[in-house]
């Protein structure tokens, strides 16, 4: 399957413009509901607002929606979903919360608030790439201990969890285009003594090796 962008965490940023106060909310979402709670909690915290603004995207299965909340039509919720979407991000919910200032803004104004706002939140949330990773551990003594686990590093993979116990057993995820490789170069380093076990898979932070 194949990779695809998201944000690694939850953020607040927040812009003001001719004293209308905007404060943009950005967290990862793996469903609809997620989301519709998300921007539930949000509403709940601001309800003294005068607009609260959202847009989603899910991955699986594909799906977005905004809402401009009673802003003009296209001004709002749209512009969100256009950052969202210029970002290539998905499995992703934005809010973005105004409070007017009593000036005016006009259409293209408000365009540009929701806009910046959006991309705030989305870049302080921090975009990254999640892949289909293959979770692996192996059982090593502890001669060998430090040049598996630099194998591993040399992959491309990311160490989960390291256990001391008679032996050293290593959790560790990879990326499932450099499994086979991985599984080679161990089964050469060790003469086939060391195997590595794959225990599942999971989409998470895990590059290609380079």
């Amino acid at each position: 399957m194949d990779d695809y962008l998201t944000v690694e965490k939850y953020a607040a940023e927040e812009y003001i413009v001719n004293k209308s106060r905007f404060i943009g909310y950005c967290k990862p979402v793996s469903s609809a509901d997620e989301a519709v709670e998300f921007i539930s909690e949000i509403r709940a915290k601001h309800r003294d607002a005068t607009h609260n603004v959202y847009a989603y995207c899910i991955r699986s299965p594909e799906y977005s929606r905004y809402s401009d909340d009673g802003e003009p039509q296209g001004t709002a919720g749209q512009p969100t979903l256009d950052v969202i979407k210029k970002n290539s991000l998905t499995d992703v919910c934005v809010v973005v919360t105004r409070y007017f200032g009593g000036i005016l803004l006009g259409a293209g104004g408000l365009v540009r608030a929701y806009s910046h706002t959006a991309s705030l939140a989305v870049n302080a949330a921090c975009p990254v790439r999640m892949a289909l990773c293959d979770v692996f551990e192996i059982n090593t003594d502890y001669s060998r201990f430090e040049r598996v686990q630099k194998l591993i590093l040399e992959c491309g993979g990311i160490i989960e969890d390291t256990q001391y116990a008679d032996s050293v057993r290593i959790s560790f995820r990879l990326h499932c285009a450099d499994s086979a490789e991985m599984r080679e170069k161990l089964t050469d380093m060790s003469n086939g003594s060391l195997r590595a076990e794959k225990t599942g898979e999971k989409y998470d932070i895990c590059a290609r090796k380079e």
